[in-house]
């Protein structure tokens, strides 16, 4: 019995250290503020428009927050050396900060991003403001699950003179 009650208890502190690992891992990785708390979202939509216009691009509006850890899997992606490149050639992206889901709820209903389904929520709009694409499932909900074949896929589809759906 007393066997018994050691392989169990080092079961569980195995258990409990690798549980602890990965949220240690988590927050570490969260460190970075991506989404600037007190920044004018309106503000920033409009002067990436502004250059996407110029620059014939679109602009991808990403809706999060500094707390969710998929918001940071996402911006990580999009910082990839075989990601950035299609990103910075096809896209101007302007992070809005949602709080805890009290904050910019009015753009997230504007551009058809339901809270609900979770964050980071994206819609892409078309250097006029045009919404060409809104995120209504949580397909990026679970980003850590995506691989780069998905994010890429992703740009491909809705950059500037490809096809939409």
């Amino acid at each position: 019995m007393k066997l018994y009650r050691r392989i169990l208890t080092l079961a569980l502190a195995t258990a409990m250290a690798a549980a602890s690992a990965v949220c240690f891992g988590q927050a570490v990785k969260q460190e970075k503020e991506i989404y600037n708390e007190s920044a004018d979202a309106r503000a920033e939509i409009k002067e990436a428009l502004a250059k996407a216009r110029t620059e014939h691009k679109r602009v991808i509006v990403v809706f999060g927050a500094n707390w969710c850890y998929d918001c940071h899997v996402l911006d990580t992606a999009f910082h990839r050396s075989d990601l950035a490149p299609v990103l910075t050639a096809n896209y101007e992206v302007v992070h809005v900060d949602i709080g805890r889901g009290e904050k910019n709820q009015d753009l997230m209903t504007k551009y058809e991003v339901p809270m609900k389904r979770g964050i980071p929520g994206l819609a892409v709009l078309d250097a006029d403001g045009k919404l060409v694409y809104s995120q209504k499932n949580g397909e990026f909900e679970k980003a850590r699950a995506l691989t780069p074949d998905d994010f890429l896929a992703f740009l491909n589809q809705w950059k500037p003179g490809a096809q939409s759906r």
